[in-house]
């Protein structure tokens, strides 16, 4: 009788992570105040500062955590122009356009998407010429993009999904 195969798993060879409810606090904790004491932090779910070192260690060991950062307030910082750029591209072009659009500034976030398009970059500019740059001079210049649309942000809100343990 033949072995049966066993689906591929993920990429990275990994399964996620088990979080219990201490867990889960602990990283919505963190993703609304990354420079929270690991003190406050225990006292808030109720558990020994050594419990919390212990645990927040575990989190990035098993890189549930992958970093501490600073939220920028983007008008604060003179980026008051953002913009989702759709990008349409050539089949198997994904790996060269994604490191070349990782190196255009004022690129915040690339992700590869199934639907109408392709990718989709979000960037944040200071005016208006600075987006037609990314655009005409910098993302229509990647060898592979076959189109683009750009999508101009009016205005953002932080909706519930950014408090994940809900």
């Amino acid at each position: 009788m033949a072995e049966k195969e066993s689906p591929p798993g993920p990429a990275s060879g990994r399964t996620a992570a088990s979080l219990d409810d201490i867990d889960r606090q602990i990283v919505g904790l963190l993703l609304k105040d990354g420079r929270v004491s690991v003190r406050a932090l225990a006292e808030q779910v109720h558990i020994s500062r050594a419990n919390a070192y212990t645990r927040i260690g575990r989190l990035v060991a098993e890189d549930v955590i992958s970093g501490f950062t600073a939220r920028l307030n983007p008008k604060r910082a003179g980026l008051g122009t953002s913009a989702y750029i759709t990008v349409t591209i050539e089949q198997n072009a994904w790996r060269d356009i994604s490191r070349e659009l990782r190196d255009i500034p004022y690129v915040e976030h690339v992700a590869l998407v199934g639907g109408d398009f392709d990718v989709l970059v979000l960037v944040r500019t200071p005016d208006n010429e600075a987006l037609r740059h990314v655009v005409l001079e910098r993302v229509q210049a990647i060898a592979g993009v076959r189109s683009s649309r750009t999508w101009l942000v009016f205005d953002e809100v932080r909706g519930p999904g950014a408090d994940w343990t809900t």
